[in-house]
């Protein structure tokens, strides 16, 4: 049997473990409440400029702006959203699982396209560094509360591109935040921007349950318009003008929802991870107690019985 002096140590070492990732805990904790009520009390927002740009995607394609523009697809750029940081879980990992899936199923479709990447967040970078995969750029601290002036060079980067045709479509893998214990890593085309798309995307990103969804259901709310019904619009001081500044915006809301749905994503599962592992530690701790405790009487029973014998021996 182990001395208990060689558990002792080990049980110490437990200890402080399960000290650092309680801290870990709370901490994740903490930014995972608030990352959620950005991501939150954004999707209502979020909402509407996707119900805004469904809306300008079904008008007349001559006064769409260059966003909406479909082309023959030479190349595309993947985003890749991920942590800047470890130890989250399977956060990372299943956004690479999701993006390999993702491009096994579409190879056939997309042989004759060059392929680039962008990575948002430092283990993206790694990942698609480590695959030797073309990356282009990569953005970090992006991680815990992004803000809008975090992600505007980010979107200015993907729009300039694609204004500059340096590719002709641009996918994102991230993570949707569904609750604080289930997070869904997703692949959505961005750009160019069409209605049957946006529709797509408004309808995975709808929550499923909780107090949002339910109002949703009892007040029979639909984000997508019905696209045989849209009206055109009169448009001071020019369609062209208003729309391809209106364009950029609603774009750059979708892309800082992205991110905001990551990040609330993130903590989440953080703090799930360092729960586990606190819980680990503490299952761990009790058991090399009892093991200390088992070694420490049996090493009282030999010396008594030692002493017993030593005793016996000299009467």
């Amino acid at each position: 049997m182990e001395s208990p002096q060689n558990i002792k140590k080990r049980l110490k070492s437990v200890s402080n473990i399960n000290k650092i990732t309680k801290a870990m805990e709370m901490v994740a904790a903490t930014k995972m409440r608030k990352s959620q009520e950005i991501a939150l009390a954004s999707r209502p927002y979020a909402f509407a400029a996707l119900d805004f740009l469904a809306t300008i995607s079904s008008l007349d394609s001559a006064k769409l702006p260059e966003l909406f523009t479909k082309r023959e697809i030479k190349k595309v750029l993947f985003v890749l959203v991920s942590s800047d940081k470890g130890l989250a879980g399977a956060f990372n990992s299943s956004v690479f699982r999701k993006f390999e899936r993702h491009q096994k199923i579409e190879k056939e479709e997309w042989k004759n396209e060059e392929q680039v990447y962008l990575a948002v967040g430092e283990k993206a970078f790694n990942y698609l560094t480590k695959k030797n995969y073309n990356v282009v750029k990569k953005f970090v601290s992006v991680g815990d509360y992004t803000t809008t002036q975090q992600v505007g060079p980010i979107v200015d980067f993907i729009v300039e591109g694609y204004m500059n045709e340096s590719w002709d479509r641009v996918v994102v893998i991230s993570t949707h935040f569904r609750s604080a214990l289930k997070q869904e890593p997703h692949v959505r085309r961005i750009l160019p921007i069409d209605f049957d798309h946006i529709a797509d995307t408004v309808k995975e990103i709808i929550p499923e349950r909780g107090k949002f969804a339910d109002l949703i259901k009892e007040h029979n709310i639909n984000f997508v318009p019905n696209k045989a019904s849209t009206t055109d619009y009169l448009i001071e001081p020019s369609p062209q003008e208003v729309l391809n500044k209106l364009a950029k915006h609603l774009f750059f809301i979708q892309v800082y929802h992205l991110i905001l749905e990551a990040n609330a994503s993130e903590h989440s599962a953080r703090r799930m991870a360092m729960k586990t592992a606190s819980d680990n530690a503490n299952e761990l701790g009790n058991a090399l107690n009892l093991q200390y405790n088992k070694s420490r009487q049996s090493k009282i029973t030999t010396e008594i019985s030692e002493i017993s014998a030593g005793a016996e021996a000299l009467s």
